[in-house]
């Protein structure tokens, strides 16, 4: 490869790692992936092999629990990429490479759904219910942090990127829906939750698909989480019909594979629902800091689709109706002029 942009420093050091510390003389170092964290990704090609670099500056990421979710799912039997060499104090690793074909690229049509879900569906019911010892060790997905994640709508959401001003009785409402929520989350049982487990982290792979990323923030925390997280997806909608159709099948797994799981089929969708209506919250505010905060402004073309999921969860059920009406009412009439302003 070219010598590194000067500026970037990281990445000069990087390469030193890799080409000399490492042996890859000769190799050539180009840009694989960004995340929405402060990671970046350097594919390395030596001849006909491939690796993957992740660079996660030290002050800003910590590489321990992404080896330590590695190892968990490595030993479970899921695919995920093998740690090969590493220089913590810097913050890189050198893994192994699961290829390019993104869920996202290859969910074409229903066919390719029906047939990449189950993969991916398999392979949540084997994360859910494997039996780790390190596993049982991760954080808690507990009611500060579900809090905690759901107030980055107001202050990144409704107030920078809508600039709405809200009311006592407004802010009010959304004390309590963030408590209905929170509670919901911490009512299901607890599981291993990737939480980011959608179609931009897995990878269409020719044996043991799919291949698994970006599970460093693995937690403990709600059943249907990541279930919502791949069936509600950020980047890709279906009918809601389908989506439904897919989570009880999903339920039919755990229970197949001697879950302990009391809820009804009608209780599972309201902890589905409930979680995913959670997640988008978090997910409207986390897209809005990105661009504002991060200068990221990929995100923005989703959060249609996000408001979307997020309306339509909440005015299924009366405790959310509220929050609903306050989305037709204060949100919607401000969205597109708050896109047109973001985008311009």
């Amino acid at each position: 490869m070219g010598l590194p942009d000067a500026s970037d420093s990281r990445l000069a050091d990087l390469t030193r790692w890799v080409l000399d510390d490492l042996g890859f003389a000769g190799s050539r170092i180009a840009p694989a992936s960004a995340d929405a964290s402060f990671r970046r990704y350097f594919r390395v090609t030596r001849g006909q092999d491939t690796y993957i670099v992740m660079d996660a500056p030290p002050q800003r990421e910590n590489l321990e629990p992404f080896m330590n979710v590695a190892r968990i799912l490595l030993e479970i039997g899921l695919n995920v990429p093998m740690v090969l060499a590493r220089e913590v104090r810097r913050g890189f690793l050198l893994m192994s490479d699961l290829g390019l074909r993104l869920y996202l690229d290859e969910l074409v049509d229903m066919d390719a759904a029906e047939r990449l879900y189950g993969d991916a569906l398999g392979a949540l019911a084997i994360m859910q219910t494997a039996d780790h010892a390190l596993a049982r060790k991760l954080p808690r997905y507990d009611h500060s942090l579900l809090m905690r994640e759901m107030e980055l709508l107001p202050e990144w959401f409704l107030g920078g990127h809508l600039r709405l001003q809200l009311s006592a009785a407004e802010r009010g409402m959304l004390r309590q829906l963030f408590e209905t929520l929170a509670q919901s989350a911490l009512a299901q049982p607890s599981v291993f939750v990737h939480r980011d487990y959608h179609s931009r982290n897995l990878l269409v792979t020719a044996d043991d698909n799919p291949g698994i990323l970006d599970f460093q923030d693995a937690v403990q925390g709600p059943v249907t989480y990541d279930l919502v997280s791949l069936l509600k997806d950020c980047y890709v909608a279906w009918p809601a019909a389908r989506v439904r159709a897919w989570a009880l099948q999903y339920r039919e797994q755990l229970l197949a594979r001697r879950f302990l799981l009391a809820a009804t089929e009608s209780e599972f969708i309201r902890w589905f629902d409930l979680a995913g209506l959670q997640r988008h919250i978090k997910v409207l505010g986390i897209f809005a800091r990105l661009f504002y905060r991060d200068g990221k402004a990929g995100y923005l073309k989703d959060l249609p689709r996000v408001l979307r999921y997020t309306s339509e969860a909440a005015a299924q059920y009366a405790e959310t109706a509220q929050f609903a009406e306050f989305i037709a009412m204060r949100v919607e009439p401000e969205f597109l002029a708050a896109q047109e302003r973001a985008l311009a």
